[in-house]
Parts: C-alpha cells; sequence; structure tokens
C-alpha cells in the first residue's frame, strides 16, 4: 500500500492519514468534504449521542480513549465523527479502507503503531467500512484493540452483530447513528451556502435557493448528507455558469442529471421498500419484484442483505411447493459474495425471478410456529421410553429403548408404526401441506405415511 492510503509515520497537521480524511486541501475539494465540521458542536444530528458526558461527546473532545463501532446509514456522519476526532486529539491518525486494505497492511499498520507508542505517540485506527473486513483481518484488530494499542474508530452501515466478530465487538463500544432528518439536512444546506467554505459566486456574492429547490433537494438527497452537498455543489456550479445566483427548481433539475431514489430516510423507505418487495414475491407478482431490486440497488442497498431476505423468502413463502428454489437462492447469495457488484445485480435478478413465478407455501414455516406455539405453551411432555437414549450404562434398566423398531427393519416401506410424540401431543399436527406446485405430491405422501404410522391422515388443506 502506499503512504497516501495509511499516512506518514509523523502525524499530519490536520491530525489525519489519507483516504477519504486526507488529501483535503487542494482547490477542487468537494463541498462535502469542505463542510465537513471541525468540533463536535458543528456535528448535525446524533443529538442522542452528543449530550454532556456522552460517550461520542468523549470521544470526540479527545477526553476518552475509546474503540468505538459507528454503525448507521450512508451519509449520516460516521466519517465526519472520525475527522473531528483526527482534528481534536494529539493522537497519530490512521485511516484504513476495508475494500482496499488486507492482513498484511493492517499489520503495518499496528506494527507502526507499536512503535509510535513506544516514543509517547498514541494511535487512532479508522477503519472505514469494517463490515468487509474477513474474519482474519478482524482477528489481526482483536489484540491491538484489547491492549489499548490504538483507539479503533470503525464505520459500518451493516448491523455489527452480523458482520464484526463477537470478541471484537464486545471490547468495544457500539454508536447506533440515526438518519438524518429533513432539518438536520436543510441546516447543512443552508451552512454550506453561507459558510466560508462553503460555496460563493465569482463576486463573492451569496448563492439563494428556492424554498421549491429546497424541497426538492431534501427528496432527492433521502438524508444523505454528502448527496445533498453533491447536488447543491453541481446545482451551483450550474447557476453561476449562466451568470446567476439563484437556485430553483429548473437549475437543480439540469444540474442533477437523474433524481436519486428517496429510499433511506429515517429508515422508513428502507423498510417501506422490502417490505413492498418481499411482499411482491410472494404475491407472484414477477413485474413489481423486479421494480422494487432495481430501486433497491440504484439506491446502494447491500446486495447481500437483499440475497439474505431472499434466501428466508424462499422457505418461508415456497417450501416445499417448489424445493428447488432455496438452493437457487442460496447460490445467488454465494454469487453475490464470489463476483460482487455491479454484476452480482444478474444474479439477483434470477432469483427473483424464480421466487416471484414458483407456486406459495408457507406450510413449513407454519408448522414449526404451530410447534413452537405449543411448546411455549408449556406443552412438551416426556419423550417416549423406547425413544430415549440407551447407550450410556444404567439406561436399559430405565427402560430406555425398550420396544423400540427400527425403521430400517420394516417392510416394504421401511415405516415403522409407533409412537413418536409425547403423549400429551399425540394427534397433534403442525404440518399441513397445501396442494401447490410440488407440495400436492408432498401432501399424498403424507397421507400415506400417516395411514402407515396408523393414524387417522385428517382433511387435506383445500379438500
Amino acid at each position: 500500500m502506499t503512504e497516501d492510503l495509511f499516512g506518514t509515520t509523523e502525524p499530519e497537521p490536520s491530525g489525519t492519514g489519507g483516504g477519504s480524511l486526507g488529501g483535503a486541501g487542494h482547490g477542487r475539494t468537494p463541498l462535502a468534504v469542505r463542510m465537513r465540521p471541525t468540533t463536535v458542536d458543528e456535528i448535525v444530528g446524533q443529538q442522542h449521542l452528543l449530550g454532556p458526558g456522552a460517550p461520542l461527546r468523549r470521544l470526540a473532545s479527545g477526553e476518552a480513549a475509546m474503540s468505538v463501532f459507528l454503525w448507521g446509514p450512508p451519509g449520516v456522519g460516521k466519517t465526519t465523527i472520525a475527522s473531528v476526532v483526527s482534528r481534536s486529539t494529539a493522537s497519530r491518525f490512521v485511516e484504513v479502507s476495508a475494500v482496499t486494505a488486507g492482513v498484511k497492511e493492517v499489520r503495518a499498520v499496528l506494527d507502526q503503531a507499536r512503535r509510535e507508542l513506544a516514543r509517547g505517540t498514541s494511535t487512532v485506527l479508522f477503519v472505514d467500512e469494517v463490515h468487509r473486513f474477513s474474519k482474519a483481518q478482524q482477528d489481526v484488530l482483536l489484540p491491538a484493540v484489547e491492549n489499548r494499542l490504538v483507539t479503533l474508530i470503525a464505520a459500518t452501515t451493516e448491523n455489527p452483530s452480523f458482520s464484526v466478530i463477537s470478541p471484537l465487538l464486545s471490547r468495544s463500544l457500539l454508536l447506533t447513528l440515526r438518519p438524518l432528518t429533513d432539518e438536520d439536512v436543510s441546516g447543512l444546506l443552508d451552512r454550506a451556502l453561507t459558510d466560508p467554505r462553503g460555496l460563493r459566486t465569482a463576486t463573492d456574492g451569496l448563492f439563494t435557493l428556492t424554498e421549491d429547490a429546497r424541497a426538492d433537494l431534501l427528496r432527492m438527497s433521502g438524508g444523505d448528507a454528502r448527496r445533498a452537498l453533491t447536488y447543491l455543489e453541481e446545482a451551483a456550479a450550474g447557476a453561476e455558469t449562466t451568470g446567476g445566483d439563484v437556485i430553483d427548481t429548473a437549475v437543480l433539475e439540469q444540474a442533477v442529471d437523474r433524481a436519486a431514489v428517496r429510499y433511506d430516510r429515517d429508515g422508513d423507505q428502507h423498510y417501506d421498500v422490502i417490505s413492498a418487495f418481499i411482499k411482491s414475491l410472494r404475491g407472484s407478482d414477477v413485474q413489481a419484484g423486479l421494480h422494487y431490486l432495481a430501486r433497491m440497488l440504484t439506491a446502494g442497498e447491500d446486495a447481500r442483505f437483499i440475497a439474505r431476505r431472499l434466501v428466508i423468502l424462499a422457505s418461508e413463502d415456497i417450501g416445499m411447493a417448489d424445493p428447488t428454489v432455496l438452493p437457487l437462492c442460496v447460490a445467488a447469495a454465494q454469487a453475490v459474495q464470489l463476483i460482487g457488484m455491479p454484476e452480482a445485480r444478474i444474479n439477483l435478478a434470477h432469483a427473483v425471478v424464480a421466487c416471484a413465478m414458483a407456486p406459495k407455501s408457507n406450510a413449513a414455516y407454519a408448522g414449526l410456529g404451530a410447534a413452537m406455539a405449543d411448546v411455549a405453551a408449556g406443552r412438551i411432555g416426556q419423550v417416549p421410553a423406547h425413544l430415549r437414549d440407551a447407550h450410556y450404562p444404567g439406561a436399559k434398566q430405565l427402560g430406555h429403548g425398550e420396544g423400540y423398531v427400527y425403521s430400517h427393519d420394516v417392510e416394504p416401506h421401511g415405516v415403522a408404526a409407533q409412537q413418536y410424540l409425547p403423549d400429551e401431543l399425540v394427534g397433534s399436527r403442525y404440518y399441513e401441506p397445501t396442494t401447490h406446485g410440488a407440495e400436492a405430491h408432498v401432501a399424498a405422501r403424507l397421507e400415506r405415511l400417516e395411514e402407515l404410522l396408523g393414524r387417522d391422515p385428517g382433511p387435506r388443506r383445500g379438500a
């Protein structure tokens, strides 16, 4: 890796290394970078973490040395917090991107941190997109965090409980960042319009943002501060090209070549769209399924999240009606991991079409729910004696295994007619197959199996 990625061995004046926080002093620095807060009081939103004595305020003010995971959607201030820490602490600051850094590079950073600590200089290590780190890379970080060799600030858009190893997470503080409100983003726009670091016309005057254009900007940014400032900067450049200083809806539309998908503001759109996606597939509407897939991918949703939901749906809503769909969805999820975006979108589309077109059954899912309801209600009972483990000393004296019939010894079907459920649950029925797709054959087989087991098969669903 280059010095640009990991910074120099001596602290820079700003306290930052390379990466997204470094190299921001040139004349073409993006507005979103120029407007990045320099103090904790300039941070917008996250008021639940910025109160007096709160961990985030103590961290950003350099009052406490702790390792933290910053979890939240894009554009809510994760990198900003790291930047503020880099400016407010006397520590050496190093940034690593999980997209480009491997185990070797991480070890090199930690070795340098050890040498600096021996000279009396501590290190703040910022890891962006930490959910992309492999287990091996996270294992390398563990001793450094545990022994306070570095203060780790790790940013992630995914739930760390699923993407970060437990030992590393347990030694760090998890801070959940909330999506920015329209009021938060609007305040950032005002600051960008008036702050000397922000936008000015050639004559050093101020740009005017009309209320309609502001509303459109807020809608298109979807709670993402970086996106809002990027759109504002493009619109200002467009207005200045024509000699104007007013940013209205016409200027904004010309500057932004396509409207961003409003998707994750306040978290509502995220959940609304994924809900509509799953319900469309459950309802067998392949056109709607592909629409919501495109909408999520365009908005930058993690393809792995989509793949996981497809794997769940394959068993929850399709199940035995088409048992081939689950392995297909699992293969699509593996393809997402192996191939990555944007090519993996094709694999996701394949799985979406298969899920939408497949016959549907929630019988397996419903059967488990019914069984778990019985267990939760205390309807458990004792395991029948003939089914109990008879392999340990003294088990046979207790009657364990006595009378058990080995199914493979039974001719001609290999089905042993004996009691399997506890006494309290004899006659209970959990799995009730439908007559949809391949499950119709399963239903017929279940009926025959019930007869061989000496039980009343009961009425078939839909009969």
